[in-house]
């Protein structure tokens, strides 16, 4: 369980801003930070990992303090059982996949991890490349096996896919809920992407101008209502067309268009490139915008 509990003022974009966000994480959950850019996300993760220190609160991992502004308390980021991936990948130009692995262990740490994270993120025929060898996939499935090197007990993850190709992103998505399941990890990701928060999250924190506006399931908190469907997809909108009586909305969904019929009232609040969720309820699709 992760209690966090702070306050921090921030200079954003549009001036100075207070983070004050007060939130529990269960243990092996996966969750994911959304909201717009300088709403305090990325800066909620360094606070997390020590890297930046509150002006007040308190972090508490499992009842244990890791942050206390009042007894003085700030555990050092190397003390605080966490892996971090950045969205630059931040690996080692000169040393090769293996070396970068390796390089993470802690002293008289078991080596055999090292092998373990080189099969399950599939990177056995790559460990002697450099990381300019690799492309962009590549060399995130290094990252995140790093950053699981000293078996941590939290994954913090900045929006690792963000700049990779959404055939790519998909099986990376893959990996990522491997080692989530695998090493038992409690994950927390910061990410703009509706379908990626729904493929992976069990629940998301909407952060707005410092503060929580929202927090549940990903169909609590961006779904307008509830749908009971035998089937749910998140979708972009591509284009709107009229055809008589009937609309025809076609729906980028992974790498596959489909066509969907709409009403006149259905597609009221939709528009090109917003994000939709795709139901179906006796055959027939229903469309729900995103909030």
């Amino acid at each position: 369980m992760i209690h966090f509990k702070i306050i921090k003022k921030l200079q954003s974009a549009s001036g100075e801003m207070t983070l004050d966000l007060d939130f529990r994480i269960k243990e092996k959950e996966f969750v994911t930070l959304y909201g717009a850019s300088g709403s305090g996300k990325t800066t909620t993760l360094q606070i997390l990992s020590g890297l930046i220190r509150p002006d007040e609160g308190f972090i508490k991992v499992n009842n244990n303090a890791w942050l206390d502004t009042k007894s003085k308390i700030n555990l050092p980021p190397q003390k605080r059982k966490i892996g971090y991936v950045f969205q630059d990948y931040a690996l080692f130009p000169n040393m090769t996949v293996r070396e970068n692995l390796t390089f993470a262990l802690e002293k008289g740490q078991d080596k055999t991890i090292v092998d373990d994270l080189l099969q399950t993120m599939e990177l056995v025929s790559l460990q002697h490349q450099k990381p300019h060898q690799l492309s962009g996939g590549q060399q995130q499935r290094v990252a995140l096996a790093r950053a699981l090197v000293r078996k941590p007990d939290i994954l913090l993850l900045d929006e690792p896919l963000s700049a990779i190709d959404i055939e790519m992103r998909l099986k990376l998505q893959d990996y990522l809920l491997q080692a989530h399941k695998k090493y038992n990890l409690t994950t927390i990701l910061v990410s703009h992407d509706i379908g990626e928060i729904y493929k992976l999250s069990d629940q998301v924190i909407i952060i707005e101008n410092g503060s929580i506006n929202k927090k549940g399931t990903p169909s609590e908190v961006f779904s307008s209502h509830s749908n009971s469907g035998k089937f749910q997809f998140i979708g972009e909108i591509l284009k709107i067309e009229k055809e008589n009586f009937i609309y025809i909305v076609s729906v980028l969904i992974g790498t596959n268009i489909v066509k969907v019929i709409a009403m006149e009232e259905e597609i009221q609040n939709l528009s090109i490139g917003g994000k939709i969720v795709v139901s179906s309820k006796a055959f027939n699709p229903i469309l729900s915008k995103l909030s």
